[in-house]
């Protein structure tokens, strides 16, 4: 076969171009330090790439976003719960304080002022949120746990309580009832009134007898001051299974005349919306005491005790109650109302638990709902402690008035020994009536402490949740972190190109070019007549 000089040609132009494209590829893979730029270069990289890259991203959106962000939360979280406790620690000294005998007026006062600032704390610190959203209250995370300010908001909270929310209290009544609508108490005695119509009858037969001293059952709802006019239902269901509903007999405040907490008939409920309580007759208070959950029927709570009732007025610092309990709020102005938690009432309560994906088919809960520590019965076992220990104190300071009156009497007067004889038998009713009162402040204040040590063991046990839940994301941070290593390396092995390696075959190809270049210049000079 015969080579012509433009088969020469078109041969070297061919190997020199084949020589400028590796230069070329080489050239661009010590620029981009990858070992491909398209899939075409090599489809096993470029595939193996794909899966690399999207398991390094999903590491990173996990331990540099995901990861630090539950640790926030769980930290501020922890810190709140710290708090929580540290307040129920000082509620317990308080409370136990309280306990002891030998106390002034003053270090009485002293404790209900401190008692009613630690409630107030508590309940502040359930408002505590991490980046705008509150870390108590379940999904609703743009909603506060307490009202931030007094509002008039009218709600139907239905209670799912059983029978261990039925407690005995005992009650000292200090009224002296003269008839015809004119009462008179031991509290209210001072110097303008000693000696009045009324007052100077008061005796300890008359304002502190046998049955002015009560012991009744009741139910405390989760809140005060409740609705007026809306009676209060309770459903239960009977030793036959069937459903049952108790309405209250009668609606008082717990101030009136006479007293509700006297004289309440076998088949009474009385509803006291003032303080929040159902006073329960005997016959009442036997029938729910003995409602038992039976086990044969897994999808009933025989032993749920249901209360219906309203409130409308909110203070400032009471827990919304569509954090707790199956409730409806009316709107008006035509407005549908809106329904809280009713799949509560079916049996089907489930925690609101925010959870975050921290690793692949890895997740934890970053928060912890109201109801794990920041109950209403602390605020209302504490508003219980209060109102015991503010009518001892207001009993001493009305017998220290009398003692005083009584110090300051002239012998010369001629109405002295009535007027000592008056007093000494207001003295006698008021020491009647504080020796009851103490008794009960006494009695009180000595459950209260193993009731708060209830409530700070729970917390603490909310605070080891919470630190659980920490360590174990650390150990899935360190796991994480190590992962993101492993898979940074495998991504670079398989994408990134050998710097020295790729820099010496570039060398080499730029030689080759060079090489090629000279050698096609001067075989191209040859023609046929050099051969003639």
């Amino acid at each position: 076969m015969r080579i012509t000089n433009k088969i020469m040609q078109n041969n070297s132009l061919s190997n020199i171009n084949t020589n400028k494209l590796s230069q070329d590829k080489l050239n661009t893979m010590m620029s981009t330090q990858k070992k491909i730029t398209k899939p075409s270069d090599d489809p096993v990289i470029a595939i193996r790439s794909l899966r690399l890259r999207s398991s390094v991203s999903q590491i990173t959106q996990y331990y540099e976003k995901n990861a630090p962000d539950a640790e926030s939360w769980l930290d501020v979280t922890e810190d709140a719960i710290i708090n929580v406790t540290e307040v129920l620690t000082d509620m317990i000294k308080q409370v136990t304080k309280g306990a002891t005998e030998q106390l002034k007026t003053s270090d009485r006062e002293v404790i209900v002022e401190q008692l009613k600032a630690l409630r107030d704390e508590l309940y502040s610190t359930g408002n505590a949120d991490y980046a705008g959203r509150f870390i108590f209250t379940g999904y609703r995370t743009d909603t506060t746990l307490e009202f931030t300010k007094a509002e008039t908001r009218n709600y139907s909270i239905t209670e799912q309580l059983d029978a261990n929310a039925i407690d005995e209290i005992t009650h000292v009544n200090t009224v002296y009832s003269a008839g015809g609508g004119n009462n008179y108490n031991i509290l209210d005695i001072n110097d303008s009134n000693y000696f009045d119509a009324g007052y100077r009858d008061i005796t300890e037969q008359t304002a502190v007898p046998a049955d002015h001293i009560s012991t009744v059952h009741r139910i405390r709802l989760a809140y005060n001051e409740c609705a007026d006019g809306v009676t209060p239902q309770i459903k239960y269901t009977d030793a036959a299974g069937a459903d049952q509903t108790i309405t209250a007999t009668k609606q008082a405040k717990s101030y009136d005349i006479p007293s509700p907490y006297e004289n309440i008939g076998a088949n009474d409920v009385v509803y006291l919306s003032d303080t929040g309580e159902l006073l329960l007759g005997e016959d009442v208070y036997k029938t729910l005491v003995n409602t038992k959950d039976d086990a044969a029927t897994p999808n009933k709570n025989e032993g749920e005790i249901q209360i219906t009732y309203s409130k409308t007025s909110w203070e400032k610092g009471d827990l919304r109650p569509e954090h707790y309990f199956a409730c409806t709020e009316t709107l008006g102005n035509g407005e549908p109302p809106i329904e809280y938690n009713q799949e509560y009432l079916t049996g089907n309560f489930a925690r609101q638990s925010i959870e975050y994906d921290v690793g692949f088919n890895q997740v934890i809960q970053i928060n912890t709902t109201a109801d794990e520590l920041y109950t209403h019965n602390i605020g209302r076992e504490i508003d219980d402690l209060v109102k015991t220990m503010q009518q001892m104190i207001d009993l001493e300071k009305t017998i220290g008035r009398i003692e005083d009156t009584m110090g300051a009497l002239s012998e010369s007067d001629p109405q002295y020994q009535a007027k000592k004889d008056v007093l000494q038998a207001q003295l006698d009713a008021a020491n009647k009536a504080h020796t009851f009162v103490k008794e009960n402040v006494e009695t009180e204040f000595s459950n209260g402490i193993t009731v708060m040590q209830g409530y700070l063991n729970q917390t603490n046990l909310a605070l080891t949740n919470c630190g659980t839940r920490g360590k174990k994301l650390e150990l899935i941070e360190s796991r994480l972190m190590s992962q993101q290593t492993t898979f940074e390396t495998l991504k670079s092995n398989n994408e990134d190109a050998d710097i020295t390696e790729i820099a010496i075959k570039l060398n080499s190809a730029e030689l080759t070019y060079e090489a090629s270049l000279m050698a096609t210049g001067k075989i191209m000079q040859t023609s046929l007549l050099s051969f003639i």
